[in-house]
Parts: C-alpha cells; structure tokens; sequence
C-alpha cells in the first residue's frame, strides 16, 4: 500500500511539475523579442526531438521487452505499431496538429472568427494531448520509477516549444498575454487527470503495463518523425543543419545519462 502511493506521488508530483514547468518556460521565452524567439525555437525542437527518441528507444521499449520476455517480442512490435496509427487517427479526428512556430501553416488565420476559433482548438488539442501524456507517465511509472522520472523528462522537453507554438496561436486569436498563459497552464494540467486517471486504471490491470508502454514509445516516436523531424527539414543551411543534429545528439544524451544515473 506504501509503495502504491509513492507510485501515485510521484506520478502527480511529475505531471504537475511537467506542466508547469513547460508552461511557465514558455511564457518566459515569450518576453524575449520576437526575432529571438524565432531563433532560439528551432534549437528547443531538436533538442526535443533526441530526447523523445532516445526515451522511446533507449529507455521505453527495452523495458516492455524486458517486462514480455523474447515469446511476446512481436506482441510488442504490434502493441507499438497500432499505438502509432491510433496516433495518427488522433490527429486526424482532432483535425489538429502541433504548431511550434508562429506561422503555423493549420493556424493560418482567415478573419477574427477563424483567428478565434483556432485558438479554442489549440486549447482543446493541447489539454487531449497532455491528459494522454499523463496516462503514459502513469504507465512509465507503474512500471519503474526510474522509468517514470525518464519519459516525464523527455515529454516536459517537447512541451516546452509546443506550449510556446499554442501561446502564440493564442495570443493571435485576441487573447491577452495574461490570459492566454493562464489558459495553456490549465490545459497543460490536465496531464494530471490523465496521470491520476492512467494510474486508477493501469494498476488494476498490471499484465498490461508492458503493452501501455509500448503505447507511449509510439507516442514519443510519432510525435518526433511526424510533427518535429518534418519541421527541421525545413532549414537546409549547412550549419543549421550541423547544429540541428548536435542538439538531437545533445537530447539524446541528456536522456541517456539521465537513465544510466537513475541505474
């Protein structure tokens, strides 16, 4: 029962920490001017994007594998394969995409009522998107703390540029600076309700944690090829290109070291 509630503990402290953390940077960066910004944003995406990889790849997916044994390896395989395409039927439905600069090409306004209406949808998409981050943190941790602590790392790094895409949005559809901080930090905090939830949920069925996890990994692969890495592509320069693939580099090191610590 005590460690039950450590779990639970850590699983809460995690996502509000996470959601709070990523909103709050973001607003933050948003002081800066906005040439910097524009700088600066590009760096954050590949140093997300290492780190989602390297916490599916590295981190995640071993210890699905680990948790099966070699029998029910293809059980995992496919475990991630349809956790990928449900992702990507998510964003299909949603009709929304992760917007992580200001000229977001499914943001692009076409009068106040479009402008508006763009920024509800970010709201929505993004408080979906960070329950689903809880429930995955959940299962991280319902399966090892240190496993946990991993992937809630590696989700706050990609929060932190997408959280300042959807505050520009906002700030695009009229919102006041204020109030549109105010709204991303509630949604991002929904990511505790989908912890609490992933939790109620993954602890009564523990047989399916290393199928949950595979799940997550899906999540961290099919947000950095599809919505990041396409992104990057972007910029051809040779040294921006050197610099996006040091910074994927760097993320996937920090979150290697982290793992490596944490054993």
């Amino acid at each position: 029962m005590v460690e039950a509630m450590n779990v639970l503990l850590w699983i809460l402290l995690s996502t509000l920490l996470g959601g709070l953390l990523s909103a709050g940077l973001a607003g933050l960066f948003l002081l800066l001017p906005k040439s910097r910004r524009a700088q600066l944003l590009p760096h954050l995406i590949s140093f997300a994007t290492g780190a989602m990889l390297a916490a599916a790849l590295l981190s995640l997916l071993p210890e699905a594998i680990a948790n099966v044994g070699p029998a029910r390896v293809p059980a995992i395989g496919a475990a991630l394969l349809g956790g990928v395409g449900l992702f990507f039927i998510l964003e299909k439905l949603v009709l929304w995409r992760h917007c992580h600069t200001d000229d977001c090409e499914s943001h692009v306004p076409h009068g106040v009522a479009r402008d508006r209406a763009a920024g509800w949808l970010v709201l929505y998409g993004d408080g979906f998107h960070n329950a689903l981050d809880g429930v995955l943190i959940a299962a991280a941790f319902l399966t090892d703390i240190k496993l946990g602590i991993v992937t809630a790392l590696a989700i706050t790094a990609h929060e932190i540029p997408q959280e300042l895409g959807d505050l520009a949005v906002l700030l695009h559809a009229g919102m006041s600076p204020v109030r549109a901080l105010l709204f991303n930090i509630a949604s991002g905090l929904t990511s505790i309700v989908g912890g609490l939830l992933g939790y109620l949920a993954l602890s009564q069925a523990l047989e399916i944690l290393p199928y949950a996890i595979s799940v997550a990994a899906a999540s961290l692969i099919y947000v950095a090829v599809a919505d990041l890495i396409p992104g990057l592509h972007r910029r051809v320069d040779p040294r921006g290109s050197v610099m996006q693939v040091v910074l994927i580099g760097t993320g996937v090191a920090v979150i290697a070291g982290v793992g490596t610590l944490l054993h």
